[in-house]
């Protein structure tokens, strides 16, 4: 089910392609939905461990780094990178890798409306282990996307809003032109859709 509620901080809708992947779930009482949201914020923010709630399903793994590209534990921050493998061959540019960086995390409690919500914002970036400044990812980087997990009143809800979706095909490397190109469109009509849609379920799974 799709939440009503507006959509916080979301970029507009300028050009290119967009999605838009929720989920939602209903507890018995809002003490266990506020339990439930907690789980599903810090679901959010464990990147690396994105993979693992889409079980045996075909997907990206993601892997958060700090600003020099070295991988980190723990919850992700504004200013880190996210290293994404996809069932796919790699950029030159990325080193086998696509690469987006972290903008935006915010929170924000409403006691009146009794909701709360966390949102996360990433942009297509440079492979910050390279020094190349060209940016290593299939999508331009006026693409963002957008992360969402909120709780209102007893509803807990995940999403997922991509924006001006454009294939990247600015790199210097042919290969990198044409790969960029292939996986960007393969992304427009529905690989992300259905990476997001598994995420968005593990996200607010109950357990």
């Amino acid at each position: 089910m799709n939440s009503k509620q507006p959509i916080k901080n979301l970029p507009i809708q300028q050009s290119g392609a967009h999605t838009d992947t929720c989920h939602s779930i209903k507890l018995k009482s809002v003490e266990r939905a506020k339990k439930q949201f907690e789980i599903s914020k810090n679901r959010l923010l464990e990147v690396s461990n994105w993979h693992k709630l889409c079980g045996n399903a075909v997907s990206a793994t993601f892997q958060l780094t700090n600003y020099r590209g070295n991988g980190v534990k723990g919850l992700a921050k504004n200013g880190y990178f996210l290293k994404i493998n996809i069932p796919a061959p790699g950029t030159n540019a990325g080193n086998g890798y696509d690469w987006v960086q972290i903008e935006s995390i915010e929170e924000k409690h409403d006691e009146v409306k009794d909701e709360e919500w966390i949102s996360m914002r990433v942009r297509p970036a440079k492979n910050p282990t390279h020094p190349k400044e060209e940016t290593a990812h299939f999508f331009k980087d006026e693409a963002t996307s957008n992360f969402v997990v909120k709780r209102i009143k007893t509803r807990v809800i995940a999403e997922v809003h991509g924006r001006n979706e454009k294939p990247n095909t600015d790199n210097a490397t042919i290969w990198d032109k044409i790969r960029n190109a292939f996986i960007a469109l393969g992304a427009m009509l529905g690989f992300s859709k259905n990476q997001w849609k598994c995420l968005v379920k593990g996200l607010v799974k109950v357990g």
